[in-house]
């Protein structure tokens, strides 16, 4: 019997829009409904969970953002290589999550304070392919990309990312079972674009609108043949379900206050 997908949450209890730090945030610090968001994570947990193991790491008090544990570093096997962030704001989740991990067992290296890399944000595991895809361009760095090579054992393809609001990788790309693959191509530069073409076959590329990518569509927590997602239209759904993927929709509008959506809520845990 296959065992089922693991992921880590971090509960709300400190989530906060507290400073800015990406184009999501403007006009939106202090305006945090802490009642609907716990709601809203505690639907995520559920529909999840239903689906996968979930961990949980406690939230700390000062980092408001930690509740988006996807982008506390990049797992691979039993390694876990920890984030460095780009902004102080976000520094002081570092050494909780480096504890998590080294107390479970994981082999914990550390990217150099010089080279900010921002963990399974912008570092995305082929599902189809071992290679691992690699943004810079808003907050990771293109140094970080041999010590990823390194960590993960895999090809590393570095793309550029040219959109302020879709900072991190996994605000407008999404690998998919089997090769498929969820994205917003207009949130990259044209040789990246190309890139992802020669490497994905159309017949397994879904390219969305602006509509759902704003909506963070692309922000999607993959597990099997589901797609976990706040909102998605109804012919990205149709779209997907031609490729054979179920989409579960639900809302989580104010965590997309902070930028972040689905998939920034979870980091995977079991990823080879």
């Amino acid at each position: 019997m296959q065992s089922q997908p693991v992921f880590l949450m971090c509960p709300p209890e400190y989530f906060d829009v507290s400073y800015i730090i990406n184009p999501w945030m403007q006009g939106n610090v202090r305006r945090i409904d802490n009642a609907l968001a716990k709601q809203q994570w505690r639907a995520l947990y559920d529909v999840l969970g239903d689906h996968a193991t979930v961990r949980l790491v406690l939230p700390q008090p000062g980092s408001p953002d930690m509740v988006f544990t996807a982008n506390a570093g990049l797992v691979a096997g039993r390694r876990f290589l920890a984030s460095r962030f780009r902004y102080p704001e976000r520094q002081y989740e570092e050494p909780y999550f480096a504890e998590w991990f080294r107390d479970r067992g994981y082999e914990v290296s550390l990217m150099p304070r010089h080279v900010p890399f921002e963990g399974a944000g912008d570092a995305l595991l082929d599902r189809g392919a071992a290679r691992l895809w690699f943004a810079h361009g808003h907050r990771s760095v293109p140094g970080a990309a041999a010590t990823l090579e390194a960590v993960s054992g895999r090809e590393v393809v570095p793309l550029r990312l040219t959109d302020q609001r879709f900072y991190h990788l996994d605000t407008c790309f999404c690998p998919l079972d089997g090769g498929h693959l969820l994205y917003y191509p207009a949130a990259f530069d044209g040789p990246s674009r190309r890139e992802i073409e020669r490497r994905v076959a159309s017949a397994r590329r879904v390219a969305v609108g602006e509509e759902d990518a704003l909506a963070f569509a692309c922000n999607a927590i993959a597990v099997g043949r589901r797609v976990i997602v706040n909102r998605a239209t109804a012919g990205l759904v149709e779209a997907l379900g031609r490729r054979g993927f179920e989409v579960l929709q639900t809302p989580l509008t104010e965590f997309m206050k902070a930028g972040g959506s689905a998939k920034c809520l979870t980091l995977r845990l079991d990823e080879p």
